[in-house]
């Protein structure tokens, strides 16, 4: 890996004071407090500021088409990040666009991409189920065709920000007695048809997630995603851009890894408990501990860094907790509170960011199957020890 500082230029500093001072005005500290207090990681009026101001456009198309550069979307990125701007909807809506290009129809495009490049139309993600973990091909919600269109019934867990989205990319189960992987089938379902409820869940950090239930949803083909029962080849897609497992030429850019705005957090947690920890050699080797622990995991791409971020996380922030004392299991806003807060907060953020769009478990064996060669990993339960 290469760690060389990259050198900008001019006018790529000049794009970073412009992305910084847009990004102080419309992420205002209601915006932040609101967003806190909501959990949705969404507000739609920053949304519609970045895409009135071009910047979604620019970071969906490449750089032939007129978008980012590799150096300016890690500039922005990096700057949207740091202002803490409620974001995750974004990376989610286009991470299913740029699925949609490859296996939607070129009617189903036009409805979607301009709306979408404007801000007014965004999309979240069908895949878990209630009872079905981290095997999305265990799927049970159901699509059966009728005539020209589908009536899907079933329910879907942890569909985030299905109530600020106008679609759902659905994954349906279309032929319950096809061999597993074979009976899937992809939708893009509008999320004001009738027969959806969607109902808020609160996670131990305070987000919002949802549960989703779909009633005789009835949906036309036109909204069909790929092939009938070849909807697993359009998930595994979706799957491998959110994963990090396909390659990418960056110019020396590695995609960053998810969770990165977390990671960010986490350094201005230990700066903040660095100001006010004691100042024994005990307490500064572990405050040095954490920023190792941090910068490694900063400096690790795609699904490691994934791995590495939420592991650091959970390591680190009860360190950090302790040394503030009792301070530090103080909520933010809370008066006394150590870091204002933020101590508090992280460790409860960090069990659900190993978690999120796949386990740790699921990424370390992605990891050992995939990229160190090793087997699959053999689940059957342990031999029995002969009497």
């Amino acid at each position: 890996m290469d760690f060389s500082r990259v050198q900008l230029d001019e006018s790529d500093q000049e794009f970073q004071r412009e992305v910084r001072e847009f990004l102080a005005r419309v992420v205002t500290d209601e915006v932040i407090r609101r967003d806190r207090e909501t959990g949705e990681n969404f507000d739609e009026g920053v949304h519609l500021a970045l895409a009135e101001a071009g910047y979604l456009a620019a970071d969906f198309k490449s750089e032939d088409d007129g978008g980012f550069s590799p150096v300016r979307r890690r500039i922005f990125e990096l700057e949207v990040g740091r202002a803490h701007a409620p974001w995750f909807h974004w990376p989610t809506t286009m991470m299913v666009a740029r699925t949609l290009e490859k296996f939607a129809t070129e009617d189903l495009l036009d409805d979607i991409i301009p709306g979408m490049l404007a801000g007014r139309i965004r999309l979240c993600l069908g895949y878990t189920e209630p009872e079905g973990g981290s095997d999305v091909a265990t799927c049970k919600t159901r699509a059966l065709r009728d005539g020209d269109a589908w009536i899907i019934n079933g329910a879907k867990m942890f569909t985030s920000n299905a109530h600020n989205a106008q679609y759902v990319f659905l994954i349906t189960n279309t032929d319950p007695d096809a061999p597993k992987h074979k009976n899937l089938t992809m939708f893009l379902v509008p999320l004001d048809s009738p027969g959806i409820e969607i109902q808020p869940i609160r996670t131990v950090d305070g987000d919002r997630t949802n549960i989703t239930y779909y009633s005789d949803v009835r949906v036309p083909d036109r909204y069909r995603v790929g092939e009938v029962n070849g909807g697993w080849t359009v998930l595994r897609d979706a799957l491998n851009s959110e994963h990090g497992t396909i390659e990418r030429d960056t110019h020396g850019l590695q995609k960053l890894a998810t969770m990165t705005e977390h990671l960010l957090l986490l350094g201005e947690a230990i700066d903040a408990v660095a100001a006010t920890a004691p100042g024994e050699e005990s307490a500064q080797y572990r405050l040095g501990r954490a920023v190792a622990r941090m910068e490694a995991a900063a400096s690790s791409p795609e699904m490691f860094g994934r791995v590495a971020i939420a592991q650091t996380m959970r390591d680190v922030t009860p360190d950090l907790m302790d040394l503030l004392g009792t301070a530090g299991a103080l909520p933010v806003d809370s008066p006394g509170a150590g870091a204002g807060g933020a101590c508090e907060y992280l460790f409860r953020l960090a069990g659900p960011t190993g978690i999120y769009g796949g386990t740790l478990e699921v990424f370390r064996n992605m990891i050992a199957q995939h990229v160190l060669g090793l087997g699959r990993p053999n689940y059957s339960p342990p031999a029995k020890r002969p009497a």
